[in-house]
């Protein structure tokens, strides 16, 4: 074999060298550090925020009475429509008055009768009071003219009273509402024969104002007695909350309400009390028996701190949110959660002001992760609700 010729050998060296250098310099290489996750991120602030407590209700009319009949007779005429509003003292039916005028006539002449035997004894009476004091008739004879005049006096008294008694059934004929309020329809019609056992007409509920009833749970008690207990909740003056109804259509019920009844006791069937609100319902706009949405405002969480919802995660024991630490990288900070506030998170404890959490970009986190940081640009609802419009408080699942 051939010996290569030496300006071939100094090129193959200057090769060899070159690969060996290479391969030198991919081992000392130290490894390239992790990119920083993009985030954007919220300073937590501390501010007296309002609150509403959501319940669902039941509208009920604040009156509702059932019209009856209190004589018998004959249904003769159903006076007014079927559903409309009636007025205070409007009449609903009339029953058969002609029986009744009769019974009125008789008593009246019965009445006239008491008096004539009234008027025949009182003038005995004068007779023989002057006799018997020159002792013409005796004391007997006396005696026997007064009690013929108090006999009389009461017939009279009695037969007055059956006049009155007629003349109040010939006007319970005519039934009429005791109240301004939507009637119902007609039990009997024209016809029909109204007795003690079947006299229930119709009904008529009053409208306005109508009640808002809704339930609060023992649970839900302790949770609110707890918190205003830890001061994260303050009632207002006098306990004189709001009450605000959303429609099933998620419209707002235009009027305002004021809690006016609280049940003492809890149902021993459902483990929950009563509440009731009144609001003014002067267009009907409420009727008795719909489902409602009911907000309770007046409350409020002093010092509050509000992170937007998304930034809180669910841990395998507890929630939790991502800080930023001093040199710039994700901590991990577990947080007691509280109600909802809109789209955002009241915490209860785990952050206090001037913390900096992630809001988006918080599922690439992992502790020590160096981050990439921008402001929220719509940092200011994650610290209290608009202006103008309480938050919604709701128990967050734990």
């Amino acid at each position: 074999m051939k010996a290569l010729p030496g300006s071939i050998l100094h090129g193959l060296a200057l090769v060899l060298a070159a690969g060996l250098v290479t391969g030198c310099g991919k081992e000392a290489a130290a490894p390239a550090g992790r990119p920083p996750v993009d985030v954007t991120t919220i300073v937590v602030t501390q501010q007296e925020t309002p609150v509403s407590i959501e319940f669902v209700g039941q509208t009920q009319s604040s009156r509702e009475v059932e019209i009856r009949a209190r004589v018998d007779g004959f249904l003769d005429k159903r006076l007014y429509r079927e559903g409309e509003l009636v007025q205070e003292g409007q009449p609903l039916f009339q029953l058969d008055r002609k029986p009744f005028e009769a019974a009125l006539q008789s008593a009246n002449g019965e009445l006239a009768q008491q008096q004539a035997a009234l008027d025949v004894a009182q003038a005995d009476l004068k007779r023989v009071r002057p006799l018997a004091a020159q002792d013409a008739l005796s004391q007997k004879d006396l005696d026997q003219a007064v009690g013929s005049e108090e006999r009389a006096k009461a017939g009279v008294l009695s037969a007055a009273g059956q006049v009155r008694q007629a003349q109040l059934n010939l006007g319970y004929t005519t039934i009429t509402s005791p109240l301004k309020g939507l009637s119902s329809s007609a039990k009997l019609q024209e016809g029909a024969y109204v007795s003690p056992s079947n006299n229930l007409l119709t009904y008529v509920a009053q409208m306005d104002p109508i009640w808002v009833n809704f339930s609060i749970s023992e649970n839900e008690l302790l949770r609110f007695r707890e918190q205003a207990a830890k001061g994260l909740l303050r009632a207002p003056k006098n306990n004189d909350y709001d009450v605000k109804v959303i429609l099933a259509d998620g419209s707002v019920y235009p009027y305002r309400g004021k809690v006016s009844f609280a049940d003492p006791s809890f149902s021993k069937d459902t483990g929950t009390f009563q509440v009731r609100a009144v609001f003014a319902n002067p267009k009907t706009l409420l009727r008795p028996g719909q489902f409602v949405r009911v907000e309770v405002e007046g409350a409020v969480r002093p010092n509050a701190i509000l992170v937007p919802q998304r930034a809180v995660q669910q841990g395998a024991k507890a929630h939790f949110v991502w800080v930023v630490d001093k040199e710039g990288k994700a901590e991990q900070r577990m947080v007691d959660v509280g109600g909802w506030n809109g789209d955002n998170w009241f915490i209860d404890d785990g952050l206090k002001a001037g913390d900096q959490v992630v809001v988006d970009g918080a599922i690439r986190v992992s502790p020590g992760a160096p981050l990439k940081i921008s402001p929220l640009a719509a940092a200011a609802p994650a610290t209290g609700a608009a202006p103008g419009e309480a938050g919604k408080t709701s128990a967050p699942a734990k």
